[in-house]
């Protein structure tokens, strides 16, 4: 019999939900808020009641009872740091979800409306592979400054669906793998999979690793020291400047990768520059992420928003196709990688975690 699942991914200004039987969608929607309305609330958690009151009516219009689902599944939040999995919303996990124990982030609301919906019906409630997963080894944690440890957040949840997905279709399991995953969104995480583990990652939320569209990535720290006291900043606008601000946003006023793939195809001499410029350090990265698997990358996985560009796909395989094949998973379908995660513990494949 078929498990039906109901998806929140909750974001700054919208929810998308999806409603899933096993792995086939019935039927999603990007519940948008307007600005005006979350202002209303203090903060992130102050919101739950109003966007579950929105999903729950949502289901009402689409004739979906909600007493019908057999699991709830929630984006992962600003938890801190874990493995990878699936994991059942404890009331740990429900109490550090509350406090944003690495920070508020609407994502956080995800499993606190799975575990409130879930527990009314009386069917458990799950989160999967959140920011924070973190399976760097002790080595990778080094950074050159005690004070500063090297942190894993990134894309974890489609990269692992990514990394998943190519096992199942090559016929091997992910743990017998080692995978490099390039993560080509808002921001860019390139992943060493090494046996079903993220081993090393760039941290996307802190500016590490290659530029993007929105963020500046690894700067010189010697000038940022600088321009931290020069006065010209608040701390506030610093951080804008690398995460939000920085990469194309900075260089050429827009944050839409196939803006500056028509910039660059129309002559602009900058926009090329900086187009090159992107695959050239997201080729590095992905490099000495290869000398993290010594050499062994079994495949490389090209996956998020921008590989849909043939331009980028073409690039990236002239400067890496030497290292590995190259596979492209354009996109990332976060409600089917969450739904997944519920199938597998669900159907008994594994178990769930315990945070």
């Amino acid at each position: 019999m078929a498990i039906k699942s109901l998806i929140i991914n909750p974001g700054s200004t919208s929810t998308k939900i999806g409603v899933f039987e096993d792995e086939t969608l019935l039927f999603e929607e990007t519940l948008r808020h307007p600005t005006e309305e979350i202002a209303k609330y203090a903060s992130i958690i102050d919101q739950k009641d109003f966007r579950k009151d929105i999903i729950v009516s949502f289901l009402k219009e689409k004739d979906c009872d909600i007493a019908s689902f057999d699991v709830i599944v929630g984006r992962g939040g600003m938890l801190k740091p874990v493995a990878g999995g699936t994991y059942a919303v404890s009331d740990a996990l429900l109490a550090d979800l509350k406090a944003g124990v690495q920070g508020q982030h609407a994502s956080n609301l995800g499993g606190i409306l799975a575990r409130e919906i879930g527990d009314e019906i009386g069917v458990p409630s799950y989160i999967v592979d959140p920011v924070v997963v973190d399976e760097l080894t002790e080595v990778a944690r080094i950074s050159g400054m005690p004070e500063l440890p090297r942190r894993s957040i990134f894309h974890a949840l489609n990269q692992k669906a990514v990394a998943r997905r190519y096992a199942k279709e090559q016929g091997k399991k992910y743990e017998d793998l080692n995978l490099l995953v390039i993560h080509m969104g808002g921001g860019v995480s390139v992943g060493a999979h090494e046996k079903g583990r993220v081993v090393d990652v760039n941290n996307i939320l802190d500016g590490e690793g290659a530029f993007s569209p929105e963020r500046a990535g690894t700067v010189p720290v010697g000038d940022l020291i600088k321009l931290c006291f020069s006065g010209k900043y608040t701390q506030k606008e610093l951080y804008q400047k690398i995460c939000g601000k920085g990469g194309y946003n900075a260089y050429l006023g827009t944050n839409d990768a196939r803006d500056v793939e028509k910039m660059a195809a129309e002559g602009d001499k900058k926009a090329q520059v900086v187009l090159e410029a992107f695959y050239y350090q997201i080729a590095k990265d992905a490099g000495a992420m290869a000398t993290v698997l010594k050499g062994k990358v079994d495949q490389i996985i090209l996956t998020g928003g921008i590989a849909y560009s043939p331009l980028t796909t073409e690039k990236l395989t002239q400067r890496l196709g030497w290292i590995a094949p190259i596979t492209v998973y354009p996109g990332e379908d976060e409600l089917l990688a969450l739904a997944q995660g519920a199938l597998r513990v669900q159907n008994g494949e594994e178990e769930a975690r315990a945070y």
